[in-house]
């Protein structure tokens, strides 16, 4: 079935014919329907399935058809998201598809003014993507009227249920008719989601469950490399050495642990760049922006920052540390292999890690395979590496530690924007 049959405005047609898709993906062939009938929606589906456009397209269609027919002012619809990136991203993906449409969306998060964003909202728009703190931060001040929000999205809700935001979930929907429409939609499934899941949307919601047997894409491959922790920058090294044209993401455990790589990549003439918590609004987009346009190649990570990172054709995702949530495999592999495209998962496991491996193993119901090196290869790839830090190294090691601890004081110092 294509794209072409389905009851949705030419215009939405039109841009999604421009972007290239001219079928739905199978929770878009399911989600779809449903939502245009006004149903409420619990969907299971990995990154990278298409379930952003699988609530868009239907959300988009459903507003532009009643602005069309009578004159609708005010918000209609809110989507949820556990972080700044995720709701850039959906905005992104809604402006894309509502291009000459009457529909106007609009991405709300902190780390940025808040004026212009109360006055983008006062210009009025009908689709709010929005983190919960700034978004309660502007309905207490009076910028934001939900009163005539018809459709409530939570996407991500597992990782809104990790982060704590229940509370503001409850807020929200208690501010909202009783008559709205809930779409649900998450990465991962377990109990407590389904706790969540239950408590959100209606008991006759339609449930929708994209690859159950099987929590992450089909088109990912996966390897697994037994390595001693400290010989992971060797390994890494080599890794991207080896596949020099490649986009590569790399998942690390902190924010610490993030610059470090980064570090040691610099010292062996390798451009990466790095994105975490510490780094403010301005900071994170200036990464995204240059990780984009190929500045560089490699983008160092850390689980939380990376959630709602879409970007096209990455090649290979390295865990150089493995994550201490099973459910956080399936969301950093995710990003890879995306649509139709192929893509590999390569994780360093050191021997203290080896109970991490086994618990992701068992969360997926199935083994990783074994990448193995020789100990004759595994010697080689460390002298290979292996150099020994100079005079001038340790200086600048401990300028750029001078420096960060200043920056540090600095931004404390500084009194914070809400």
């Amino acid at each position: 079935m294509k794209f072409d049959t389905y009851y949705i405005d030419s215009a939405i047609k039109k841009n999604l014919a421009a972007e290239g898709f001219k079928r739905p993906t199978d929770i878009q062939f399911k989600a779809i329907p449903s939502i245009q009938k006004g149903e409420d929606v619990l969907a299971i589906a990995q990154t990278g399935t298409g379930k952003t456009a699988a609530f868009a397209i239907p959300i988009i269609d459903k507003i532009h058809r009643a602005k069309t027919s009578k004159h609708s002012f005010g918000i209609h619809c809110i989507v949820m998201v556990p972080t700044r990136e995720l709701a850039a991203q959906i905005g992104e993906v809604f402006a894309t598809l509502a291009n000459h449409t009457k529909v106007k969306a609009f991405a709300l998060f902190g780390g940025v003014e808040q004026d212009p964003q109360i006055k983008k909202l006062k210009d009025g728009i009908d689709v709010l993507i929005a983190t919960p703190g700034r978004m309660f931060d502007l309905i207490s001040q009076g910028a934001i009227d939900v009163k005539k929000v018809k459709i409530l999205v939570l996407d991500e809700a597992d990782q809104m249920l990790g982060k704590g935001f229940i509370k503001d979930i409850e807020a929200v929907k208690k501010k909202l008719t009783q008559r709205h429409q809930t779409l649900f939609f998450s990465a991962t499934i377990s109990k407590e989601i389904k706790k969540l899941a239950f408590s959100q949307v209606k008991s006759t919601a339609i449930r929708i469950q994209i690859s159950p047997d099987d929590p992450v894409s089909k088109n990912v491959s996966h390897g697994v490399i037994f390595v001693e922790m400290d010989d992971k920058r060797f390994f890494l090294r080599k890794f991207i050495q080896d596949n020099k044209d490649a986009r590569i993401m790399v998942f690390v455990r902190t924010k610490v642990r993030a610059e470090r790589v980064v570090k040691a990549l610099e010292r062996v003439g390798i451009k990466s760049l790095a994105i975490h918590g510490d780094k403010d609004q301005e900071e994170r987009t200036a990464v995204m922006g240059q990780y984009k346009a190929g500045w560089a190649k490699i983008l160092i990570a850390t689980d939380v920052s990376a959630r709602g990172i879409d970007i096209p054709d990455v090649d290979f995702v390295v865990n150089y540390d493995l994550p201490e949530k099973q459910e956080n495999y399936v969301h950093r592999v995710g990003r890879t292999g995306r649509g139709t495209q192929k893509g590999q998962a390569i994780s360093f496991c050191s021997t203290e890690e080896a109970p991490l491996l086994e618990a992701i193993q068992e969360f997926l119901t199935k083994p990783i395979e074994t990448i193995l090196v020789g100990k004759k290869e595994y010697s080689l790839i460390i002298e290979a590496a292996e150099e020994p830090e100079t005079v001038q190294d340790l200086i600048q090691a401990n300028e750029d530690w001078e420096k960060n601890k200043k920056k540090s004081r600095k931004n404390r110092a500084k009194p914070k924007k809400s």
